[in-house]
C-alpha cells in the first residue's frame, strides 16, 4: 500500500530501466508476494521503500531473491543458503 502510489510507481519504473529489469506489477492477489516471487521466478523485487514489506514479507523474499528500493536507493542481497552441516 501507498499513499503516493502514481510517484511510487515512477520511482520503480525509472528503476527498472536504470537496472536494466523488466517490471512485472503483482496481482492484487490474496497470494502472499513470496509465492508470486517464486511462481514467477524473478530476478528482483522492487520496492520503493523498505517499509513497503513488513519484516516477515522481507525475509520470506529475501530467501527466493534480493530486493531493491528506490529511496533510500538500498539493495538487500538474497540470503545464502549454509551448507553447514553437509
Amino acid at each position: 500500500m501507498s499513499i503516493a502510489s502514481e510517484w511510487d510507481v515512477a520511482q520503480l519504473r525509472r528503476l527498472a530501466r536504470r537496472l536494466g529489469y523488466v517490471l512485472i506489477w503483482p496481482d492484487d492477489s490474496p497470494i502472499r508476494l513470496v509465492d508470486q516471487v517464486r511462481n514467477l521466478d524473478v530476478d528482483i523485487v522492487l520496492a520503493p521503500a523498505p517499509n513497503h514489506l513488513d519484516a516477515l514479507e522481507l525475509d520470506a523474499v529475501m530467501h527466493v531473491t534480493g530486493i531493491e528500493t528506490a529511496c533510500p536507493r538500498m539493495s538487500f542481497n538474497r540470503w545464502m543458503q549454509s551448507d553447514a552441516g553437509t
